[in-house]
């Protein structure tokens, strides 16, 4: 049961073309939809255009990674079943759990925004949660304050 599935799409992941960043080419790969790699480039690639014409004095690609940074949840909650009740348990989370809870947040966000097309959507969110605020921020901030209301149960995170 201790096991875990790893699979090789850590070693697998090359940077991405225009900023040799390998957080934006996992990023360009979980927003991708039906295998259509070039659409998702060019969505990611004119959002961060979109920044770099909004903020002047920093790269587009360090927007992106405190966007990031800025949404990735330190805690999450757990659901435990400890003597016929269940309990949600606030635990730690992983690294590279958090970066995907981050990026499927930020995407989420994006994509819930209607009306406008996606590198809008995706910039101004990134825009927001570079400064933190916005939807993503908020869905962090959320899972923070569930996990500090449920710390009297911190005691079954085994």
């Amino acid at each position: 049961m201790g096991y875990k599935k790893w699979t090789a799409s850590e070693s697998q992941l090359r940077a991405d073309p225009k900023y040799n960043s390998k957080l934006a080419a996992k990023f360009v790969n979980c927003m991708m939809w039906s295998g259509k790699k070039a659409v998702s480039q060019r969505i990611f690639y004119d959002a961060l255009d979109n920044i770099s014409k909004k903020i002047k004095d920093v790269p587009p690609i360090e927007v992106f990674e405190q966007a990031v940074q800025n949404v990735r949840p330190s805690v999450q909650i757990r659901s435990r079943r400890v003597g016929g009740s269940n309990y949600q348990v606030p635990m730690t989370v992983d690294s590279k759990r958090s970066q995907a809870l981050a990026i499927r947040w930020i995407l989420d966000a994006a994509r819930a925004k209607k009306g406008r097309p996606m590198r809008e959507r995706l910039s101004s969110e990134l825009l927001d949660a570079y400064n933190n605020q916005g939807t993503a921020v908020t869905t962090r901030e959320n899972v923070h304050r569930m996990a500090d209301a449920n710390k009297a149960f911190a005691h079954f995170a085994w």
